[in-house]
C-alpha cells in the first residue's frame, strides 16, 4: 500500500515540475494565471498527501486564490492602451471609416501582445492635452483640420515601447505617429488642432 502511495506522489510531484515549467514559458498572461492556479492546487495536494494539512490549506487559500485574484487585477489593468480622442458636438471620430480602420489596426497590433484598446473621449483639446500630461491616457489621436491634403490623423504616444511597436508594425497611411516625452517637463502640443 505504501508503494502505491509513493507511486502517486511521484506522479503528483512530476506534475508540479511540469506545471511550473509551463507557467515560466507561457506567453499569454491569462493562460499563465490559469496555470498558476493549477500549480497552487497541485502544491496544496502534495502538502496534503505528505500530512501538512495546515500548509496545504494556506497554499490553497493564500498562494492560489488570493494570489490569482491579485494577479488577475494587475494583469487586467496593466495590459491596456488608453487612447484619448476629441468627441465634442462637431467632432465624432468614432463614426469615421478611416478612424475605425485605424483603431482596428491598433487592435490587431495589440492583440498580438494580449493587450486591449480603450478609446476615451474628451470634450476639448485642453482636456485631452491635460489627460496626456496627467498620464490618464497613453496616447492621443486627433484629426488633421489644418491641412486637408496631409495625413488624416495625428497619433501621439507617451510610452516609448508602444511607440516603437506601432512605428514598426502600423501599416496605415492615415496617421502620423509621434512620441511624447513627458520626462523633459515640456507641454506636448497636439498637432492638427487649434489650441
Amino acid at each position: 500500500m505504501n508503494d502505491n502511495l509513493d507511486f502517486y506522489l511521484y506522479i503528483i510531484i512530476a506534475l508540479l515540475h511540469l506545471t511550473s515549467c509551463l507557467v515560466i514559458f507561457q506567453v499569454n498572461p491569462y493562460h499563465a494565471l490559469a496555470l498558476r492556479g493549477i500549480l497552487g492546487a497541485i502544491a496544496a495536494l502534495v502538502y496534503a498527501v505528505l500530512g501538512a494539512a495546515d500548509v496545504a490549506l494556506t497554499e490553497a487559500l493564500m498562494g492560489t486564490l488570493l494570489a490569482i485574484t491579485l494577479y488577475a487585477v494587475a494583469v487586467r489593468s496593466s495590459l491596456v492602451l488608453r487612447v484619448g480622442i476629441l468627441a465634442d458636438g462637431t467632432n465624432h471620430l468614432e463614426n469615421e471609416d478611416a478612424f475605425v480602420e485605424l483603431m482596428a489596426e491598433f487592435r490587431r497590433i495589440l492583440d498580438k501582445r494580449h493587450m486591449r484598446l480603450e478609446i476615451v473621449p474628451y470634450s476639448d483639446i485642453q482636456a485631452l492635452q491635460r489627460a496626456l500630461i496627467d498620464k490618464e491616457i497613453h496616447a492621443t489621436c486627433t484629426r488633421n483640420i489644418i491641412d486637408s491634403e496631409k495625413q488624416q490623423y495625428y497619433t501621439k504616444i507617451r510610452i516609448q515601447r508602444i511607440y516603437e511597436i506601432m512605428q514598426t508594425e502600423l501599416l496605415s497611411p492615415d496617421t502620423v505617429l509621434g512620441y511624447v516625452n513627458l520626462l523633459d517637463g515640456s507641454v506636448p502640443k497636439l498637432e492638427g488642432q487649434h489650441l
